[in-house]
């Protein structure tokens, strides 16, 4: 990891002379920045809802010089790895092989193996690389993914003849607009909920000059419950990555401990939203009685949502005011959108049920159930158990509340052949509405296919542009050309872009 990261830093010495040149040619760029947010779990309907009742508000006030994507679909599935890949690659599952934070390929070999044994292993980037996971920092330097990450705990395949543990940057199949505007001699930085973000490196591993990723799932100073157990916990959490992009506005570090530039491509999610939809009740330093999620079908929140939809439109402000102060307000781009929706908003739908079943799908290998299920079964022996297993799948589909099975030959058209891809599941498994699988106390989920999953908020914003509301269909995916094209670079350089054909935002006025 270390000739990584050395290397990383000599490439960037090497593009040195020719940064002048490839900044002139972005001279006439529409903007110098794009901030880029994810609000994780904001629906459409969330972001009309609160403009509505906050008229005064900074969500408000964007959508006042902004062009609001009423009818925009992020990812199927809806996981959060998935969500943002298409956001910064412009491409689905299909081209980028990511399908979840936690999934399966048919070719790695679990972490510590020395690619020993069978074929085939599950490979998770979450807080499970984590140095330690309990702490905040993943038990290393924010700002430096390389102490934080276990290369113990990676999963491992045979590369160039060679055994080798698989970072999370080496995953994705395509290039994304970090590595991008980094060619092109731009500064760039990320703040996100696990140090396995580091994926946003990319696969030249040169995407990133600043991660600041802490750990969503530390433990509460002073408690057993994690952070994504409280409202106040994971606004805390939120906030602490706010101060780290206003340091970047203000031409610091993440840390605010070096001058650096202000980043050409910069951005941050936000959890506390999807905390507060699927959080039942207070936690830990909370205001007793608070109750998260939605009251209703029409998706007014509940007291805990309703914190956490305020505090989010609180740090928008702050940091759309800290753009001002830093006199970045008229070159910058903000572009507000979500990984993932959140199922169900209908309360009444919800329905808990147990995903253990999946395991037992004659030729298991490997399954992933949050409010739909992706199914590998055992390469070495998948093809004669493909029929016992659909015929498993099709007896438990009252049992399992499944809408729908999606069989290899189906899968095959939405995404790659699973007989011949090594990461596309054998089953996709989707839901009835409002099914959610657990065995806590969650009350909603993401990562289906269901309406809830999929409608996104969808913003685009900056002082110049005249509002309006686009009711086009959109995917999340047309927000990566659409960067480069404001930072005045050619679309086209996105892989997933040429292998897909994905346009950018409909409406964008440059």
């Amino acid at each position: 990891m270390a000739r990584l990261y050395r290397s990383f830093l000599f490439g960037s010495l090497a593009l040195a002379p020719a940064v002048a040149v490839q900044q002139a040619q972005a001279s006439d760029a529409p903007y110098k920045h794009v901030l880029l947010i994810s609000v994780d779990g904001l629906h459409a309907i969330d972001a009309a809802n609160y403009v509505a009742a906050h008229p005064g508000g900074t969500l408000a006030a964007l959508t006042h010089s902004g062009l609001f994507y009423s009818n925009a679909l992020t990812t199927a599935p809806s996981d959060s790895f998935p969500g943002l890949v298409a956001q910064v690659t412009g491409g689905t599952p299909s081209v980028t092989g990511v399908f979840y934070d936690d999934s399966f390929d048919r070719t790695y070999f679990g972490p510590g193996s020395n690619c020993q044994g069978t074929p085939g292993a599950e490979v998770a980037f979450a807080e499970n690389v984590d140095v330690d996971s309990a702490r905040l920092d993943g038990g290393g330097t924010p700002g430096k993914p390389e102490t934080q990450i276990d290369p113990a705990k990676l999963p491992m395949a045979i590369l160039n003849g060679k055994c080798t543990a698989i970072y999370p940057h080496d995953f994705v199949r395509v290039n994304n607009v970090f590595e991008i505007v980094k060619k092109h001699g731009g500064r760039t930085a990320w703040s996100d909920k696990h140090p396995a973000y580091e994926w946003l490196n990319g696969p030249s591993g040169k995407g990133l000059d600043d991660l600041f990723a802490l750990e969503q799932d530390s433990l509460i100073p002073g408690t057993k419950v994690k952070t994504t157990g409280s409202f106040k916990a994971q606004r805390d959490f939120d906030e602490a990555r706010v101060k780290a992009l206003i340091n970047e506005m203000r031409g610091l570090d993440s840390a605010g401990a070096n001058k650096v530039p202000v980043p050409q491509l910069f951005g941050m999610n936000f959890q506390a939203v999807s905390v507060g939809q699927k959080l039942p009740k207070s936690g830990p330093n909370d205001d007793a009685g608070l109750v998260g999620g939605y009251a209703d079908a029409s998706g007014t929140p509940n007291s805990g949502l309703a914190q956490q939809l305020d505090y989010v439109d609180t740090a928008l402000g702050e940091l759309t005011a800290a753009l001002r102060d830093n006199k970045l307000d008229d070159t910058t781009l903000i572009i507000v959108a979500s990984k993932h929706g959140q199922s169900p908003i209908d309360p009444s739908t919800f329905q808990a049920l147990d995903d253990d079943p999946y395991s037992k799908t004659p030729g298991y290998a490997f399954h992933i159930a949050d409010d739909a299920s992706l199914i590998w079964l055992k390469p070495e022996d998948r093809a004669k158990n493909l029929g016992a297993a659909t015929d498993y799948l099709e007896k438990s589909i009252k049992s399992l509340g499944i809408g729908q099975i999606q069989t290899p030959n189906q899968l095959a058209l939405t995404y790659q052949d699973p007989a011949k891809d090594s990461r596309t599941p054998d089953f996709i498994v989707t839901v009835n509405p409002g099914v959610v699988y657990t065995s806590g106390s969650k009350i909603a989920e993401h990562g289906g296919a269901n309406a809830n999953d999929r409608a996104v908020a969808l913003l685009v914003s900056a002082p110049a542009i005249h509002a309006r509301t686009i009711t086009a269909l959109v995917q999340t995916t047309q927000v990566a050309p659409t960067i480069l094209r404001a930072l005045g670079y050619d679309p086209a350089e996105l892989q997933a872009v040429g292998v897909e054909g994905t346009q950018e935002l409909p409406g964008a006025p440059f």
